[in-house]
Parts: C-alpha cells; sequence; structure tokens
C-alpha cells in the first residue's frame, strides 16, 4: 500500500514538473502592478515624495531625498515592467527587495503587522485596538450623515493601519523569485539560459 502511494505521488509529481513554471510566473504578474503602480505613483507626485522622504519631522528624514526617490520609484517601475515577461527576474529582484525592506522599516514596522486595522486579531497591537472606538464613532457619522448602504456599497468603511503586513508579503514573493527564477518556459530568463546552454556546447 505504502510502495503504491508513493509511487502514484512520484508519477504525479513527474507529471506537473512540466508546470513548475506557471508558479513563479503568478508570483510575476501579481507583484508586477503593484511595484509599477507604487514607482509611478511617486514619479507623478515627485516634489511632495521628495518633501516627504527628506522631512525628519513628518516625513522619514532621509538623506539626500531626490535621488532616494528616484532610485526607489525606478526600481519599482522598471523592476517591475521586468517582471512581466521575466527578463533579468533573480537580478530584479535583489533591488526590489531591499525597496521592501526599506519601507517596512521606515514606514511601516511602527504600526505593526496589520495593514488593515482589525481589532479581533490576535495580531492586533495597541494602536490597532485603540482605532476600534474611532471607526465605530465614524460609521455612526456616515449612517447619521449618509447613505451609508451606498457608501459601504463595494466593501466596509476600515482604517487603515500601514502595517508592515504588505511590505514583508511583498518581500517573501520577491524572496522566492530570486531562488527560482522567472520560471520554466514562462520567462525570457529561461529561454535565454537555454539558448546560452546550447551555445556552450
Amino acid at each position: 500500500m505504502i510502495q503504491t502511494t508513493t509511487e502514484y505521488y512520484r508519477a504525479v509529481l513527474q507529471r506537473i514538473q512540466s508546470l513548475d513554471g506557471l508558479a513563479p510566473l503568478l508570483l510575476r504578474l501579481y507583484l508586477a502592478p503593484v511595484m509599477m503602480q507604487a514607482g509611478w505613483t511617486k514619479f507623478q507626485s515627485f516634489d511632495s515624495t521628495v518633501a516627504w522622504f527628506g522631512n525628519s519631522e513628518w516625513g522619514l528624514g532621509l538623506p539626500f531625498p531626490e535621488v532616494m526617490v528616484v532610485l526607489a520609484a525606478g526600481t519599482e517601475l522598471v523592476g517591475g515592467a521586468l517582471l512581466i515577461p521575466g527578463i533579468a527576474v533573480r537580478l530584479v529582484s535583489i533591488p526590489l527587495m531591499a525597496t521592501m525592506i526599506v519601507a517596512a522599516v521606515t514606514v511601516h514596522l511602527e504600526n505593526g503587522w496589520l495593514a488593515i486595522a482589525d481589532s479581533s486579531s490576535w495580531l492586533a497591537n495597541e494602536r490597532v485596538m485603540e482605532s476600534a472606538e474611532r471607526l465605530e464613532r465614524a460609521r455612526d457619522i456616515l449612517r447619521e450623515n449618509g447613505n451609508y448602504s451606498w457608501l459601504t456599497g463595494r466593501g466596509s468603511v476600515v482604517i487603515l493601519n500601514n502595517g508592515i503586513e504588505f511590505a514583508a508579503t511583498y518581500f517573501v514573493m520577491l524572496l522566492t523569485l530570486l531562488f527560482t527564477g522567472g520560471g520554466r518556459y514562462t520567462s525570457v530568463d529561461y529561454f535565454v539560459a537555454k539558448r546560452i546552454g546550447r551555445s556552450t556546447h
């Protein structure tokens, strides 16, 4: 029985091996628009982003804010674009991971884990717990003064906690791409490597 199960398991693995490029492809296609949008937004509001990067009182207080914005936005925009066809995926993943680390540490870390404030979560910190009262008050105001059913017709009213959840998730996805590469049969990298391999023999 065990031997039959093992053989069946190996046979299934062998059959799906040809599809092992699918997971990296899906990771790339998920991450690409997220990264590109982040970079594009920084470039579109360049002056205010520079001010936020450089100001130590209400911003990040980073040195050389103009350079930092160009580096961050360029990395996200160009890196995200390269993920779509799967060009230099391992190489591109490194600066994108660095961007996620900087974002997590400088912007999100002090807010805890959760991106959306959810006081019922076991990951809720004091900041999230305190937001529950604010959220309920905001809902009361909307119920009293607005068309609440229309306002919430596309989703619940929430408080953005802005924790490290998304930055950490993107980092893990990029780390996975660093190890897997762009994916067999689904990336330009695969076909380039295959061609180079043939030419060296």
